[in-house]
């Protein structure tokens, strides 16, 4: 049951609040904004009401340890997340701190302080404290596996465009941020003209908090939950009508499908290719299957090579990109910018002060250059496009020479 009044909003410092009774507890959801420092007082006073026996905050861990915990990033496995490829969803990461920091460089403010101070004063007061937002990783693969090609390159140009960008953010921007969410606003203006894009960033994640909070398990009868203004009309409507099991819900909401085992555009690009070169072996002779594979492995390790060359890497990374590219055939699964990445994480071993300067290097593009953590992301992503580059260029220049 939703209750839509407000009166209790005006000892939350004029925030939105609604009520919402489900399962014998009482949930109230305070909407805040990420930038303001009436939200901050707005937390602390229903907090000090006394009102409440627990609070859940939209925080996911990794989120919560980076507002609570500057050295956490110090503590990162970076041979692990390369390994396990999650190095497009860190660089998403890296994107949404440097937002993050020129915010606050702007407005003299952290954004999400309202959602800090909601985690340390609820521990602070012996609350049971509970992180209920999904984690980003997760909400950027299901946002990119909902997205075409061109689609895709989109985003990624725009969470490129947001790490470098050295400009103030516009007014329209933070008005929208005071009203919506951080993770929407951080994606720019492809997020407000990509639709598609409510569905993983807004309302999947409304579907999840609402499902968090009812599966908690540790008796709260009274519960606040502290949540930006922009989730808190279908938070509340999910919350209160919403017939799933929570963990049925949280179960799919976290599901991101696997890529096939078998990826047959790959394999069916690679086949072409390497039919070409035997066609060109078997009916042009022995000169021409040479040229044809001296194509494939000038376009594609010369490209990968110079995708690595560029982000600086080291000279035995940029020779592993050379080497892994042409061999890609071989291991469809696993992206040359893995290997190089891997020879520069242990050629040039980010040290301590790295990654305590991580957030305010990934701001600038001498800093990507600069901090050898930011390097290895670089190194990762140019060779792996020039890679791609490469394949099209020599399936091309390959299928020119069959048909001269």
């Amino acid at each position: 049951m939703i209750d839509p009044s407000t009166p209790a909003s005006a000892g939350y410092a004029g925030q939105p609040v609604v009520e919402v009774e489900r399962d014998g507890v009482h949930y109230t959801l305070l909407g805040t904004a990420h930038v303001s420092r009436t939200s901050i007082e707005a937390v602390r006073a229903a907090i000090d009401s006394g009102r409440f026996d627990a609070v859940a905050v939209e925080l996911d861990e990794q989120r919560h340890k980076a507002l609570t915990q500057p050295d956490s990033l110090a503590q990162l496995d970076l041979v692990k997340v390369i390994r396990e490829r999650k190095v497009a969803p860190f660089a998403a990461n890296l994107a949404l701190a440097a937002y993050q920091r020129r915010l606050a460089e702007q407005l003299g403010i952290e954004p999400g302080a309202e959602l800090k101070t909601a985690a340390t004063e609820a521990v602070a007061r012996g609350l049971s404290m509970q992180l209920i937002d999904r984690d980003v990783g997760i909400t950027f693969r299901r946002i990119l596996q909902g997205l075409r090609w061109w689609d895709r390159m989109k985003l990624i140009s725009s969470v490129g465009a947001g790490l470098f960008a050295s400009d103030e953010v516009s007014e329209d921007d933070i008005e929208r941020l005071k009203e919506g969410d951080m993770l929407e606003s951080s994606f720019g203006d492809f997020a407000r003209d990509t639709p598609s894009l409510y569905a993983s960033l807004i309302d999947e994640r409304d579907q999840y908090m609402a499902a968090k909070l009812r599966e908690r398990g540790d008796g709260a009868k009274r519960v606040l939950a502290v949540i930006g203004a922009g989730h808190l009309k279908g938070m509340a409507a999910y919350l209160a009508d919403d017939q799933r099991l929570p963990d049925a819900a949280t179960t799919q909401l976290t599901h991101v499908a696997k890529k096939r085992n078998i990826p047959w555009i790959t394999l069916t690009l690679m086949a072409l290719i390497a039919g070409g070169i035997g066609w060109g072996y078997f009916h042009g002779g022995r000169d021409l299957g040479r040229d044809l594979l001296l194509q494939w492995f000038a376009w594609t390790g010369g490209l990968a090579a110079l995708g690595a060359l560029l982000a600086r890497g080291h000279v035995l990374s940029i020779l592993a990109a050379a080497v892994a590219a042409p061999l890609k055939p071989f291991r469809p699964g696993l992206p040359p910018g893995m290997f190089s990445a891997l020879a520069e994480v242990h050629l040039r071993k980010p040290a301590y002060p790295d990654f305590l300067a991580l957030r305010d290097d990934a701001q600038t593009l001498g800093g990507w250059y600069r901090n050898r953590v930011c390097r290895v992301v670089l190194v990762f992503l140019l060779t792996n496009l020039g890679s791609a580059v490469g394949v099209w260029i020599s399936g091309a220049a390959i299928l020119g020479k069959l048909m001269h």
